[in-house]
């Protein structure tokens, strides 16, 4: 099954891209902490995107697709900002966050805790974040 969604590049998107995903994943998975955990890391990802890829400008877009399949999910999101260079991402130490007080940071590292798999492919303009969640229960 596959589902689509398109929003501006606004934070108040972000409540849409959660209920989105929520409502979407509510039939194919019954344990609402997995359900909380894949929503949490899409809305990590397009928040990133949102703020530092397109800078909150109304006039961007970012596309959601979500593919499910009986053992579990894939969430394509992509969008025409700023590249994100993973290669240059250094996970911060959970110890060097709490003693430097520094607020964000950290979303990159949840994210690819509670995925399975986590992938970003820059093509043509294109940046696009691939999430991978294998279902706990079926």
């Amino acid at each position: 099954m596959k589902f689509n969604l398109k929003v501006y590049c606004e934070k108040t998107r972000l409540k849409d891209i959660r209920e989105f995903i929520t409502e979407k994943l509510k039939a194919y998975v019954h344990d609402d902490l997995e359900i909380n955990q894949m929503v949490l890391a899409v809305d990590e990802i397009c928040a990133n995107l949102i703020i530092h890829s397109n800078y909150c400008n109304a006039n961007e877009v970012i596309n959601l697709e979500v593919f499910v399949e009986k053992d579990g999910v894939t969430f394509e999101i992509s969008d025409e900002g700023e590249k994100f260079d993973v290669n240059n991402y250094k996970e911060p130490s959970i110890q060097e966050v709490v003693q430097t007080k520094k607020k964000g940071g950290i979303g990159l590292m949840l994210v690819r805790r509670i995925m399975d798999k986590v992938e970003f492919i820059h093509k043509e303009q294109k940046n696009t974040c691939i999430l991978h969640k294998r279902f706990k229960h079926n």
